[in-house]
This record gives structure tokens, sequence and C-alpha cells, in this order.
């Protein structure tokens, strides 16, 4: 065996790729998915009793049928992933399930039933900064409604997130569905003297952060620009002063009612045509989600909602998740918008040339299962463990375990190499509910033993005496084998 030199041993340690994750697509846990998954399945079932029917369009579209509608540059895969085919054309990752649906709807127009209510869930993924729980790939699902027109389309929308993010384990008061209508920014935007459609979407940019910057923030938007902590620039939309008093004063505008906030912003945009049909649009939704028990808890009327998406043509809104966690600085947080939607006529118009009138809303899945991770302390429930004690007895092992799996029981023989203690060890860190236990006397009485571990957790909480723990051994116990199935499913809860 040929001995390697120091130079070819230095020179296989640099060869060895470092072992990293590229920022914003993060590692899904056992707990993260069942979360994920668990989210989904509430949420879509919520649309189905809408209506709603299942369609994936599939992870790449091409470039020129996504359109352009993130802030980006002329780069072609600015603000998305995109790689050119063997056809010379730019294909892209998706980074919502909207645009391809106007694709798929146009594409199979003569053939579809209109209105066309449809729901999707799957990734997207999309080429910005990455931040704390905000991913550059992520799950979306979504519902919307195709060839319907009118508040009352929107208002649904509305109801059905406050619908889901109660679906998805929100109490009331733990959420809030904020609502804005671009009808009413175009007025502002008017009566403020933005006239250059670049200029309007670095303000309609600037606006959607109000959020998360506050009045001083914006203000820098929307006038000479803003530094970030890292020292990065985002250019300013280079209004004058009193151009950004007029929209601040607007976006701050909000009342205890959503009838008392829309007649507090007739005041302001209602000369303009635009803000007329802002405010009239406001007021239809308002008198339909109180019909349907959408109380100004749930849904409030919201002028500094913008949504950074440019396709929205009307009615715009946010889902937010206003339960609070604390960081590991033990400092009180919100994780703001998990879900947001909106009226975008002009989608499915790109391709036909004819009006498409369409809503639709979107739930974050990722970031909302990372919410309530962090806030309910999300953990996977782990396989019953069979330990082996006896290398010569697997087959026996490998038996019990099948049992418990043909009973509908996740279970798992250990396959290891280490002794009973360490086998203890791995059942505590899978989060196992219980383990069986077979040596050789539970061989000769026909018996197994069967630890509890989530009740013997419990029961050692109570003992400050180690010996005695030791000796009455709480959640342990005894059974035949012909009742371990049984016994086992008792402590899981299987059915």
């Amino acid at each position: 065996m040929a001995i390697m030199s120091t130079d070819e041993q230095q020179g296989a340690q640099q060869r060895r790729p470092e072992a990293r994750k590229p920022r914003g697509f993060p590692d899904r846990t056992a707990a993260v998915i069942a979360a994920e998954r668990k989210l989904v399945d509430s949420i879509s079932a919520v649309y189905q009793r809408w209506g709603f029917d299942a369609l994936d369009t599939g992870p790449f579209e091409y470039v020129d049928a996504l359109g352009k509608f993130l802030p980006d540059t002329d780069r072609p895969n600015a603000g998305v992933f995109a790689l050119q085919d063997d056809d010379e054309q730019w294909i892209a990752l998706r980074y919502d399930h909207t645009a391809p649906l106007a694709r798929y709807v146009a594409e199979n127009w003569e053939r579809i039933p209109k209105p066309f209510r449809r729901y999707s869930a799957g990734p997207v993924w999309r080429n910005e900064k990455p931040g704390p729980f905000r991913f550059r790939e992520f799950i979306q699902c979504d519902a919307d409604s195709v060839g319907v027109a009118g508040p009352a389309a929107d208002a649904e929308m509305i109801a059905i997130a406050a619908e889901a993010m109660q679906a998805a384990g929100a109490q009331r008061g733990e959420y809030v569905i904020r609502v804005n209508s671009r009808q009413l920014l175009d007025g502002i935007m008017e009566t403020a003297g933005v006239i250059d459609p670049a200029q309007r979407g670095t303000v309609l940019r600037a606006l959607d952060k109000f959020d998360k910057f506050g009045v001083e923030g914006v203000t820098l938007l929307l006038g000479k620009g803003r530094k970030d902590e890292s020292g990065d620039v985002t250019q300013g939309a280079g209004l004058a002063a009193n151009q950004i008093d007029v929209l601040l004063e607007f976006i701050t505008a909000r009342s205890t009612s959503r009838a008392e906030t829309a007649r507090k912003l007739a005041n302001s945009v209602g000369m303009t045509r635009s803000g007329a049909t802002g405010v009239a649009e406001l007021a239809e939704i308002d008198s339909i989600l109180t019909a349907l028990g959408i109380g100004d808890d749930a849904a409030v009327f919201d002028p500094s909602i913008v949504r950074g998406l440019e396709y929205y043509t009307g009615p715009v809104f946010e889902a937010e998740f206003l339960r609070e966690f604390r960081d590991a600085d033990g400092n009180a947080l919100r994780f703001g918008s998990v879900g947001g939607g909106g009226r975008y006529d002009g989608l499915v118009a790109r391709f036909r040339g004819e009006p498409a009138p369409a809503t639709g809303f979107s739930v974050g899945v990722s970031r909302l299962a990372a919410a309530m991770a962090v806030t309910e302390g999300a953990a996977v429930e782990g396989p019953v463990l069979v330990l082996v004690l006896d290398k010569d007895q697997l087959a026996d092992y490998s038996s019990l375990a099948a049992d418990l799996r043909r009973a509908g029981i996740r279970a798992e023989m250990y396959l290891g190499s280490s002794g009973m203690k360490p086998q203890m060890k791995y059942a505590d860190r899978r989060n196992s509910p219980a383990v069986v236990i077979v040596g050789g006397n539970e061989r000769e009485k026909g018996v197994v033993t069967i630890k509890d571990l989530k009740a013997g957790a419990a029961a050692a909480k109570g003992m400050t005496d180690n010996d005695a723990w030791r000796s009455e051994r709480p959640g342990q116990f005894e059974c035949p084998r012909s009742e371990m199935v049984a016994r086992i499913k008792a402590i899981t809860g299987a059915s």
C-alpha cells in the first residue's frame, strides 16, 4: 500500500470541499417538513371547501411568460433563477404560482370553466437577498379565481384568507388580514404628482417597506435613498419634501374600523377618479365581509399595504401573524406578513389581448411553518424503538418491529453496534414514545418489556431520589408478546 507524502496529504486536504449551505436555501428538518405538510393539508382543505380544484403547473416557465413583475434590473435572471435551454430560450424557476396560472389559463382558455377556481401548493424560488425567515426557496399555497370581476370576489378571498389562517392554527386575535387598493395608491400618487412609471414603481416599493422601516426609513426611500446595516444603498425615488408628506399622510391614515378608515381615505384621494374607485371598492368589501362574519379584528383597511409584485391592479391584502415570540436575547418579536394576494386583471390579458379579471391569495407556508415552530416548539414524535440486546437474535427483533409496523405503528429495530444505555440515548434523541426490550429473561417467559418514555419522563420530574427512580422504573412494565401491539397502541395513540 502506497504511503502519501506530506505534500500529497496537504493537496488532498486542499481538494476537500467545504461543507456549506447556500444562503436562503434552508435544510428542512423532520419537524419543519411535518409542519409544512400539515399546513398545506389544512389550508388546501379550506380552498376545497370554497370550491377550488387542485392544479400544479410545474417549476419552470419561459421567462417572457413569467413576466418581469419582481423588482429587478434588465438582466433576464435578476429576481429569478434562470437558465438558457438547449433551444437557446430562457426558462426560469417560478417565483410564485400566479404567473404560471395566467399562462395555463390563456393556453387552455377554450376548455376550462369560467370563473376558473384553482388552488396550488409547492415550492417557488426567488433570487433575492435572504434574511431571517426570508428564504430564496419556500413553499406557497395559493387559491385563485380567474374570470370574475368586482369587489365581491376580492372580499371572498379575504374571507378565505382569514379561514386559512385559523386552519393553520392561528387563533382569533393572533392574525389580521390587512387590505388596501392599488386604485387608492394610484389616486394618491396622482395627487402627489408622481407620474413617471419608473418612479411610481420605486415609490410603491418604498411604501411597501413601511412595516419594516417605519416613517423614517420610508422617508429616506422616497427621497435620496437609504443605506442598510450591511452598507448596501437602496436608490431613492427622488421625491420633493411636499410629495413625501402627501404620501406619508396617506399611508398612516388608519382608524378603528374599516368603515371609518374608508371615510377617512375618501377625504384624501376621493377627488381623483382612481381614488374614488378604490374607496368604493373598499366600501363594498366591508359590506360583504361584515355579512360573512369577518369583523374589524380579523380584517382591517390599512393604506400602508402595497404588495411588492407589480401585477396587482385593484384590492391587495396581506395576512399578518401577530403571535409574539422571543429571540435569543429575549426580545419580543413578531413575524409579520405570512401571506398575501390581490386583484390582477392584466396577467392573462398579456397573452390574450382581452380582459380576464382575476384575484387570488397565497399563504407563505415555509414562513408560517417557521413561525409556528418557533412559537410552539414543534417536534416530530419518533418511532418506537426495538432494542437489540442479543446479536444472535436479530431475526426475532426484526419480527417484533415488523409486527408493530403491520399494525400501523411507526417502528424500527436498532441497527447500530452500541449497548443498551447508548440505545436508550438514541431513543431519546429520536424522540421515541416507547422502547421494546427483549433479553434472555423476557424470551424465556414469552414476554416483552415496554418502557413508556413519555410517562417515564413525566414521572421522573416529580422524583428527587435517583435510587427511587432506578428501583421504581416509572413507565416500565412487562406484558405477553401477544399484547405488545395493543399496549404500544395505547401509548402512541395509534388507531
